[in-house]
């Protein structure tokens, strides 16, 4: 990714197991369609990434994050925006 790409782009993070399902935890994403919210990304990311379950759409049960501070998945992102992924939390 070159320099003006990287200055269109968002920094997608994925989390637990979401990041070992997809095998990576962070890359640069380039914008290339405006808006673009948090599951428009989350499904090209699918497509990308060759998996068919996300291609169906953003799951409820996942958490948004935009700059660390918690969003919905239809929010409108913004380059040098990052955008955090996050599994239900389980625990006791």
């Amino acid at each position: 990714m070159n320099a003006s790409t990287a200055t269109n782009a968002v920094r997608v993070r994925l989390f637990a197991a979401l990041r070992e399902q997809a095998g990576w935890g962070e890359r640069l994403v380039p914008l290339t369609a405006s808006p673009t919210s948090p599951a428009d990304l989350w499904q090209r990311l699918a497509l990308d990434d060759g998996s068919a379950a996300g291609a169906a759409g953003l799951p409820p049960s996942i958490r948004v994050a935009i700059n660390q501070a918690f969003a919905t998945a239809d929010t409108p992102l913004s380059p040098g925006d990052e955008v955090a992924f996050l599994p239900p939390i389980t625990g006791g």
